[in-house]
């Protein structure tokens, strides 16, 4: 009796064992999933941006700033700190085009600068926004630049393109004319991954859009563009016309303070336009991440390049942000 009780015990421990052996191997080695393992390829379902088994999903976290300015925070250690640290699920990698050294005058950096943010995101299992961070339209140098992002990233479920990040004097006809260029170079390499499409007036008449939407292809969002200081319940209305038209929303920059980066934070409205975000399950990045002398800069120019940062390497928004995305 005794020897089979034992033999009982013994069969029991190793079904034990082995169900925590099948477990570990479908984590991982007994890792947790990451973001992008649990959520999968995203893509676009009425308003809403949505996971693999088609549940909403909401995107949250930083852009840095302009890659020519500040190619120091572009590395895969900063990536590792928002992830881990910031709880941060998407970053923006903003490559800056048209300024003295930016990618007009320097692919090469440029490049560089983007798929560092881009390998560590995949390394981190986060998702990763490559932003043509342009002002003007440059339908030729764009066409090429997204060709070898694509072709270098194709399938990979963690990469959205931004193909313009904020339209100053062109018209929305002129915007989607562009967009539908680039959109065609993009799908004939890489036909799922999510596309993000500026609005004119710096993403902030995206009720033209609303109105004359891009057809032809799918997994499409929308580009908002935010400052609560200077951009108040009006735009809100826009966002809610929009909406209401059926067009996809991606706040791919936004911040507290005034339109020109600088000035003081509007807590209440910055609250406003978290909630509205909230409500209408809109993803957002956070901009900026970058030691400028400016309000929306993230950092102290004292500030390490690749982190993690005490509080005092932070500006006021820098912290505000690390809080409201960590849940601190």
């Amino acid at each position: 009796m005794k020897n089979y009780r034992f033999n009982i015990i013994l069969l029991v421990v190793v079904i034990i064992l082995i169900g925590c052996g099948s477990s570990s191997s479908k984590e991982g080695n007994g890792m947790p999933k990451t973001f992008v393992e649990q959520n999968g390829h995203l893509s676009v379902k009425g308003n809403y941006l949505v996971n693999e088994k088609g549940d909403k999903i909401v995107l949250k976290g930083v852009s840095y700033g302009w890659h020519n300015w500040w190619p120091r925070f572009y590395n895969a250690s900063t990536v590792e700190v928002f992830t881990n640290n910031w709880k941060c699920n998407v970053v923006r990698a903003a490559m800056g085009v048209e300024p003295n050294g930016a990618y007009v005058d320097n692919p090469t950096l440029g490049i560089d600068c983007v798929t560092k943010v881009v390998d560590a995101a995949i390394a981190n299992g986060i998702y990763v926004i490559i932003d043509w961070h342009s002002h003007g339209i440059r339908t030729e140098e764009a066409k090429e630049f997204f060709a070898k992002m694509a072709t270098k990233y194709k399938g990979v479920p963690n990469v959205i393109y931004e193909l313009f990040n904020e339209p100053v004097e062109d018209s929305w006809a002129d915007v989607k004319a562009y967009s539908i260029e680039i959109i065609k170079t993009i799908r004939a390499i890489d036909s799922n991954n999510v596309i993000l499409i500026g609005t004119p007036h710096w993403d902030q008449d995206i009720h033209l859009a609303a109105d004359d939407p891009i057809t032809e292809y799918n997994n499409l969002m929308y580009t908002l563009h935010f400052y609560a200081a200077t951009h108040h319940q009006y735009l809100r209305d826009r966002g809610d016309y929009a909406l209401g038209k059926g067009l996809p929303l991606f706040v791919s920059e936004c911040a507290g303070m005034e339109a020109s980066g600088d000035g003081p934070i509007n807590h209440q409205e910055w609250d406003e336009w978290l909630k509205w975000m909230n409500k209408h399950s809109i993803s957002w990045a956070a901009w900026s991440i970058a030691d400028k002398e400016e309000t929306c800069s993230m950092m102290y120019a004292t500030a390490s390049s690749k982190g993690p940062w005490e509080s005092k390497e932070l500006k006021e928004w820098g912290q505000i942000i690390r809080k409201e995305l960590s849940g601190e």
